[in-house]
């Protein structure tokens, strides 16, 4: 907020149709959504109302989120499962709507794209050691979140 500007005020009404149009932009948190409330300067009462009104026609639907969120980052991102589980758990979302919202990455699909980006990134490394290579992959897709097991074994399949 810049000096001399002033807060703008929100009616419920307002806030409530602001809110919706926040919501069916793209899939929306809970915790988004009471940020953005609060940026509103709406009072307690008037967050609870709003997002139980939210919730009941269902523009704020957390499992929605949650698995769009999966897909989104999985598909586009390259993310792994603990990368997106931490994301989910920083943007407070349940541990069973975690768990519900991981069945959208299919095992297959899963395995090849660890697959490729283990192939992409070993033919940009220039490393002669090859222990040292194996590091360097390695942590590249631990960052990327992907299973320690899964990745040494790919590694070790890659790099002789």
């Amino acid at each position: 907020m810049k000096p001399g500007q002033t807060h703008k005020s929100y009616t419920v009404k307002e806030a409530t149709i602001k809110l919706m149009q926040f919501c069916a932009y793209r899939d929306r948190s809970h915790k988004e959504v009471e940020e953005k409330l609060r940026e509103m300067n709406m009072i307690p009462a008037a967050q609870e109302q709003i997002i139980m009104q939210l919730m009941q026609e269902d523009f704020l639907n957390e499992e929605r989120f949650a698995r769009s969120f999966v897909r989104g980052k999985f598909r586009i991102k390259k993310w792994g499962r603990n990368k997106i589980k931490q994301e989910l758990k920083f943007r407070e979302i349940s541990s069973p709507i975690v768990k519900l919202a991981l069945t959208e990455i299919e095992e297959d699909a899963y395995l090849q794209s660890l697959e490729d980006l283990a192939i992409k990134k070993e033919k940009t490394l220039n490393e002669s050691n090859p222990f040292k290579k194996k590091k360097k992959l390695a942590d590249f897709l631990l960052l990327k979140g992907y299973e320690a097991n899964l990745i040494y074994e790919k590694v070790n399949s890659l790099i002789k």
